[in-house]
């Protein structure tokens, strides 16, 4: 069930909810979280096409807020709230609201959002793109437990994971890290396998990718030697090497798809390794509200520290 709402406010919002969740046959609610988008109109769709996706595992309260420039007609200069409500098959698992603020609105989105909030349930914020540099200080940023940006979506991804690492608050997190999440789990089980002191490494990746050099960061912190990052043509991480004193651990993935893991004296193994979906690495993030201090030390990571690894 689809219902709009044009020059409205949060508690009508909040009854039309309620009038939605009736009419469906559903007065009561299952969910288990609020989830923020913070996105633009170019971005809203894709964005909440995938939040709903991963709301299938993670039942939740979608609230979009999009913000729209005051450029065009003097009516869209005008404060005003608009809203779209999908409730039942129409929204996935979960609720799903649009809001679309007009005019100085803009810059009091956590008021507007606060009233509309699942009671008693989590609060995670997400920035498709156009993250702040310190999303706890951001209005809808302070109104969640944990908080997710992109660093790849940024003009500079590299700048952005500095700019963020300056501001970081626990409960801050990126999809650049979530995607490192099968390659973390890799190379800590191949060093499993072939506990060997490592003395360099190197991270292949397409020029600038924030995943790429969170993976180098990650592992000059957990293991303590200096990594070369080496331009590839991608797609974006395209080999790690580990420089041992047995031989080097090697694992390539030149499609972006299968991987293969090379470790000294063991046969060529083909690993799965395919690039995820945004859905995908939402629903991940989802189940996990506490902060992620391995991110934090990675993200921040100045000089060489520990001799271990832990994915």
């Amino acid at each position: 069930m689809r219902t709009e709402l044009t020059d409205t406010t949060s508690s009508k919002v909040n009854r039309a909810l309620l009038d939605a969740r009736r009419a469906v046959g559903s007065p009561t609610m299952g969910l288990v979280l609020n989830l923020l988008v913070a996105t633009d109109e170019e971005n809203a769709y894709d964005a909440v096409r995938a939040a709903s996706e991963a709301s299938r595992e993670h039942p939740c309260r979608i609230i979009a807020v999009i913000k729209r420039t005051a450029r065009g007609s003097h009516r869209l200069r005008q404060n005003r709230l608009d809203a779209e409500l999908r409730v039942g098959t129409d929204a996935g698992s979960g609720e799903i609201v649009l809001l679309r603020l007009h005019g100085t609105l803009t810059e009091h989105a956590g008021s507007v959002v606060l009233p509309l909030l699942v009671p008693d349930a989590p609060v995670v914020a997400w920035w498709p793109a156009d993250a702040p540099d310190a999303p706890a200080r951001d209005p809808l940023g302070a109104l969640a437990q944990r908080r997710i940006t992109d660093a790849e979506a940024a003009v500079d991804p590299v700048a952005a994971l500095d700019a963020r690492a300056g501001a970081y608050e626990p409960g801050d997190t990126d999809l650049a890290w979530t995607r490192l999440t099968p390659w973390r789990s890799l190379l800590a089980a191949a060093l499993d396998q072939k506990p060997l002191p490592v003395t360099g490494a190197a991270v292949e990746s397409e020029p600038g990718n924030a995943s790429s050099e969170l993976l180098a960061r990650w592992l000059e912190d957990r293991l303590g030697v200096p990594v070369e990052r080496v331009a590839t043509g991608g797609p974006v991480i395209t080999r790690v090497r580990l420089t041992t004193s047995a031989g080097e651990i090697r694992v390539d993935r030149p499609d972006g798809v299968l991987a293969t893991l090379l470790l000294p004296g063991s046969p060529d193994r083909k690993v799965a390794l395919k690039i995820r979906s945004s859905a995908e690495l939402i629903a991940e993030e989802l189940r996990r509200l506490d902060a992620d201090e391995i991110y934090a030390s990675a993200l921040r990571f100045r000089r060489p520290a520990q001799a271990s690894l832990s994915a």
